[in-house]
């Protein structure tokens, strides 16, 4: 069967294919009876429009690349971190009657089709996430001039509208909680120090130490439950003492519980610990994570809202974050 065409939706219609074109284009300037007249058409005869003739007329693909400066092995591992701004994105555009178009940019190779790819027109806009330290793809995105956000407070200095959480705040949180719980020798557990919610979880793991008046003990990893274990065996071995440790990240806080367990250290009893994020492992771990809750869901509407904004703003969006308070601590 063949497919319907404009032409023979006109026809059927009795209007032009001049106004057909407007009706299914979203053009305003059509009487009412006309459009009615051209929708009950396109329904009856199952017209579907051309999408690549309906980009030329509107300069619209409703495709929103989605680019993540990360490998496939890791956002595409137990980290539920990324499935869940993924999941959360997708949402937020179908109901905008967008679609998202994942882009991984981890090398060189992946910046450079990243850029073609957004400079050829075939997306209305990009949202940057999981950027890392001098990452030249926000500066060479920024010279196409498609709109953009960032899923978090941008690494390079540019003029990109974001949406993030409150990481210094939350951190700051969970750290005085361990404070008010009577330790004193408090850790942490740092994430990749290009990364800037890493940087923000640390100045607020500093900023609670501080004000506790006790000296802060540093250790770091990359947000794996890996390098959480391995950060663990570190901080034990230099600072045996240590009665807690706050981890800028739940897979690192888990990491560091079996570190724990391993060395013969009971949870909260010898050593209290925090995470954050509060994934769903935090709440079956053992024992169950103190962590803070960052408003995931959340976030990705509101960076969905600031990209398809008829009068975008430049003001950054900070929303707040909970301390969940469980077993561990």
């Amino acid at each position: 069967m063949r497919r319907p065409t404009l032409e023979a939706v006109a026809a059927r219609a009795g209007v032009s294919r001049a106004t057909v074109s407007r009706v299914v284009n979203g053009a305003e300037n059509v009487k009412p009876h006309l459009r009615t007249a051209v929708m009950r058409a396109v329904e009856e005869l199952g017209y579907i429009p051309n999408s690549a003739a309906r980009s030329l007329v509107t300069r619209r693909t409703d495709s929103i690349a989605l680019v993540v400066s990360e490998p496939p092995s890791r956002v595409f591992s137990d980290d539920p971190f990324f499935s869940a701004v993924i999941r959360a994105v997708s949402q937020e555009l179908e109901a905008a009657d967008r679609q998202v178009i994942l882009m991984l940019a981890s090398s060189a190779a992946g910046h450079a089709r990243v850029e073609r790819y957004v400079a050829g027109g075939h997306v209305d806009g990009v949202i940057m996430l999981s950027m890392h330290g001098a990452d030249p793809l926000p500066a060479s995105l920024g010279r196409s001039r498609v709109p953009m956000v960032s899923h978090g407070r941008p690494v390079a200095s540019l003029p990109v509208p974001y949406c993030d959480c409150d990481n210094r705040g939350g951190a700051r949180a969970a750290v005085e909680h361990l404070v008010s719980r009577g330790r004193r020798r408090i850790a942490t557990i740092a994430g990749p120090p290009d990364m800037t919610a890493a940087q923000d979880r640390l100045d607020g793991y500093r900023e609670a130490i501080e004000a506790a008046g006790v000296r802060p003990v540093v250790a770091t990893g990359d947000f794996t439950r890996e390098s959480g274990a391995t950060a663990m065996r570190q901080l034990l071995a230099a600072e045996p003492g240590i009665d807690a440790v706050f981890a800028a990240s739940d897979l690192m806080a888990v990491g560091a519980l079996g570190a724990l367990r391993a060395a013969g250290r009971r949870v909260p009893d010898d050593v209290a610990v925090a995470g954050f994020d509060d994934i769903t492992l935090a709440r079956f771990s053992e024992p169950p994570l103190t962590t803070v809750r960052q408003p995931v869901a959340e976030v990705a509407a509101c960076i969905v809202r600031m990209l398809l904004s008829a009068e975008p703003s430049s003001d950054p969006v900070i929303l707040p974050t909970e301390l969940i308070v469980r077993e561990s601590a």
